[in-house]
């Protein structure tokens, strides 16, 4: 078996490395291989050079993948904390078409509204 942490000190950011190498030198756990290599190669995060029908990378390059693979912290779905935001925009009364009288439901604005146009049209006859 080959000593990465003597390899890796040995071996430059820019120098070539065939895949199973890079990825012990890269990955001492074991945990990446040369397919998985090859994998983030074809999903266009990592770039291979293929010289005489071997694939080669470099740790520059497989540090370039570690950044474009890094994942995103997402912001917490649901917090006991009201937006102060939307508070500050919002409108206390509705306005426009959608402005109904407070305590009546909309079913009833619409009645209301539906009366008074009856009214009217009586009212010009």
């Amino acid at each position: 078996m080959i000593d990465t942490s003597k390899q890796r000190e040995a071996v430059g950011l820019h120098d070539p490395l065939r895949l199973s190498v890079a990825a012990a030198a890269a990955f001492p756990d074991g945990s990446m291989t040369a397919s998985g290599l090859r994998r983030e190669s074809a999903r266009g995060r990592l770039v291979i050079e293929r010289i005489a029908g071997k694939d080669y990378t470099t740790l520059f390059h497989i540090e370039r993948m570690r950044e474009l693979c890094r994942v995103q912290a997402k912001e917490p779905g649901s917090t006991d904390a009201k937006p102060v935001i939307a508070k500050a925009i919002s409108s206390p009364s509705p306005f426009g078409s959608s402005r109904t009288e407070i305590g009546i439901s909309p079913q009833d604005a619409l009645r209301a509204r539906l009366k008074q146009s009856r009214r009217r049209k009586q009212s010009k006859r």
